[in-house]
């Protein structure tokens, strides 16, 4: 029966960013896989200038290489008082190279002695679907703060240092369910999840 189910790739070598996706697609009773299963597919260069154009570059390119219903993400994290940066370049913020802790202390220097008030920002998730014909995709916001230091154990990413307005934790103090229903991520998958429910039901038997 396995082998019957439909497939769906991930165009993500990041595992933390497959486990989040895979935790809200798992009821759709998909065979959904990432590209760990796909060693001949390196890093996608992502050279748009929105998120929207890099989610589609990867999900057309997964596409292609691998004849599969590809979905793939891309998130920014806009910082109002830096005029919106990092935004598409959050990956990459400290360097072509950098890791997750580069980013974070970078973000953190540049917003030294910036008061509370002024710290306004938001995750930006864009998630694109490409199957032959059928291109479609959506998006999640989720307003916060930076804060002034990092906070929690969990996540990944910008994860300690964005206080989420509501809870008045960051995605580092929460565990992964209490993000994963309120993520940016999450609310552009859960959009993503209702479109997947029509197109692999019309493509199904």
């Amino acid at each position: 029966m396995m082998s019957r189910r439909q497939k769906l790739v991930l165009a993500t070598h990041n595992p933390n960013k497959k486990t989040e996706m895979n935790a809200v697609l798992s009821d759709l009773g998909l065979d959904v896989i990432g590209l760990d299963q796909y060693p001949g597919i390196e890093d996608i260069p992502e050279n748009g200038t929105t998120l929207l154009e890099n989610a589609m570059i990867k999900a057309h390119t997964v596409h292609l290489k691998t004849g599969l219903p590809a979905l793939s993400d891309d998130t920014g994290l806009e910082v109002d008082a830096l005029h919106g940066a990092p935004g598409v370049y959050s990956a990459r913020f400290a360097g072509e190279d950098s890791t997750y802790q580069d980013n974070v202390q970078k973000l953190l220097s540049l917003m030294e002695g910036v008061p509370k008030l002024n710290r306004t920002a938001r995750f930006r998730t864009v998630i694109a679907l490409v199957n032959g014909d059928t291109e479609l995709w959506t998006e999640g916001i989720i307003e916060g703060l930076i804060t002034c230091e990092e906070r929690g154990t969990g996540g990944f990413g910008y994860d300690p240092i964005f206080e989420e307005n509501d809870t008045k934790k960051t995605f580092s103090e929460m565990n992964s369910a209490e993000k994963n229903k309120i993520s940016h991520r999450a609310l552009a998958l859960q959009k993503m999840h209702k479109e997947l429910l029509t197109i692999f039901e019309i493509k199904g038997e």
